[in-house]
Parts: structure tokens; sequence; C-alpha cells
């Protein structure tokens, strides 16, 4: 990883998993990395993991993604405080949860997932633009190429069943990656995406399973997966790699992209048209009411 030193990085769910094992290692390379947590309990557990390794002093700030009114809070303090934002690294998410919604009614793992994160973009979009060599890393999963979308369902859906709205949020981080890079053509700023294969982090934590499912995941299939801090090695990339292309997608080079070092992949077949991801996008502004 390049030097980071001088860098303002911004890391959505940087309590635990991808997200925590993100800022120790951007941290450790030198960025004033901001932990941007749903809890302060939790986020000052993980700050404590983070402050040995750092060469510059990070900090957490309270978001919550859910709440569109945290979003803008915390997007007005940080422009008030800092002059710069290097990266902004949307890597919160929530996987498969049981059916909840957002302080705004939004079915939530869409709320939080994408809405949460295109509305945050949204109010430090200017400041993005106005620091050079800026990027936005939008983190999906493999689970997109199971997406569908289905705006209606957005706000109230018909059949909730948790993996597919799970993959229907994922899909719509890479099409708001795709259409930031146009909306981008001509800029400094490189719109990204990432997905870390399988990873071992407690993403899982409220899938709703039977008790021999659960007993089979937590004793076989997780010992097996990648840890957290190999996995984030993605978004890692996209976040710093001088040889990134604009709107391109990273994940694990390994069979299956399950594991492996990082390496430019292909987005899904379900990504769709232009005109698809220009329809998403027009939702998201009138649900989130953050127009760029």
């Amino acid at each position: 990883m390049p030097d980071q030193t001088g860098k303002v990085i911004i890391i959505t769910g940087a309590n635990s998993g991808l997200g925590l094992a993100s800022a120790k290692k951007l941290a450790e390379r030198g960025a004033q990395v901001i932990m941007a947590c749903r809890s302060e309990e939790r986020g000052q557990e993980a700050l404590k993991r983070v402050v040995p390794r750092a060469a510059a002093s990070p900090r957490l700030m309270l978001l919550d993604l859910a709440d569109l009114e945290s979003v803008q809070r915390f997007a007005q303090q940080f422009k008030e405080e800092y002059s710069r934002l290097d990266v902004l690294l949307n890597n919160a998410g929530i996987m498969a949860t049981p059916y909840g919604t957002t302080r705004e009614g939004f079915e939530k793992q869409i709320g939080v997932n994408h809405l949460g994160h295109f509305a945050l973009t949204g109010h430090l979009f200017a400041l993005l633009l106005a620091t050079p060599g800026s990027r936005i890393v939008n983190v999906s999963s493999l689970a997109a190429r199971n997406g569908t979308i289905n705006t209606a369902s957005f706000r109230e859906p018909e059949d909730y069943k948790p993996w597919a709205a799970y993959g229907q949020s994922k899909l719509a981080n890479l099409m708001f990656t795709r259409q930031l890079q146009e909306r981008l053509d001509g800029q400094h700023t490189l719109a990204l995406a990432a997905h870390p294969g399988g990873a071992a982090t407690n993403l899982g934590r409220n899938v709703q399973n039977g008790p021999i499912m659960t007993w089979v995941a937590n004793n076989i299939l997780l010992p097996l997966l990648p840890t957290a801090d190999q996995n984030a090695r993605p978004q890692l990339y996209a976040a710093t790699a001088a040889d990134v292309t604009d709107g391109a997608y990273y994940g694990p080079g390994g069979w299956g992209q399950i594991a492996g070092a990082p390496k430019s992949v292909n987005m899904p077949e379900t990504l769709g048209s232009p005109t698809d991801w220009k329809k998403l996008w027009k939702v998201s502004e009138k649900l989130t009411g953050v127009v760029y």
C-alpha cells in the first residue's frame, strides 16, 4: 500500500469486520482515519484497537445510516472541521436481516446499504470534488450476482425475503458506482467498487437460520473463510492503489473470487444498462431528498 500520510479517509461501519480491518491498515500507513460508526460503545472499543497502530490520530464520529438526519449531521460536522476528503469508503452494511425499516420508513437493507450511503456521498460530494485525486469506494458483495432492482420494494415489499433484499441492496451499490462514474466524467474524483469475496466477519449475525445451520455456519463454514484482514484487501486496493481504473470493480483473485490477492473483476450480468442506473439514481434522489 502506498504511503497515506496527509490523507483524510472516512470509513463507514469501522467498528468491526472489514471496516475495522481497513481502519487499522490505513491508519498504520499514515492516513487520518475517521471511523464513522452507529454505536458509541462499539466505536470506542474499535478505536482502542486502531490507535496503537496509527501513525496519525484516528477519530470516532457517530453516523447512523438508517437515519437520514444523522447522515446529514455527520456530513455537516465533517465539512465544518475538515477541508479535504481523500477517500470515502462506503463499507457499512447489514445482511439478510429480519424485516425492519429505517427512520424514514425504507426497507432496512436498501436503506442502510444503499440509500444511506447515497445520501452521505451526496452531502460530501462537493468536498470530494475539491480534493485532488479523491476516491469514492462502494463495497458490494458476490450477492449482487443474484440481485434484482424493484424500487417499489424500497418502502413496502409485498413479499419480503431477506436474501433477495440483500442482493438488491448490493446490486444497487454497483449501479450507484457506475452512474457516479458517468457523472464524474472529466473530474479527478474516481468512483470505484469492491467486494470481499468470502470473509469471516460478524456481518451474518442477524441471519435467521435453524439451530443445525447455525452450528454448521459457526463451526465449519466460518473457520474455513479468509479473515477480515485478508479479504479487506480489495477495498483497500480500490482506495489506495496507483493503477486503479475509474469505474472498476475489485475482488479477490482466487477461485470463485472467494479469496486471494485483489484484482479487477467483471461486474455481474445483473448490472443492467445506463438507463437502469439513471432510474435508480432518480428514485434515490427522490427518496433521500439529496440531489447531487
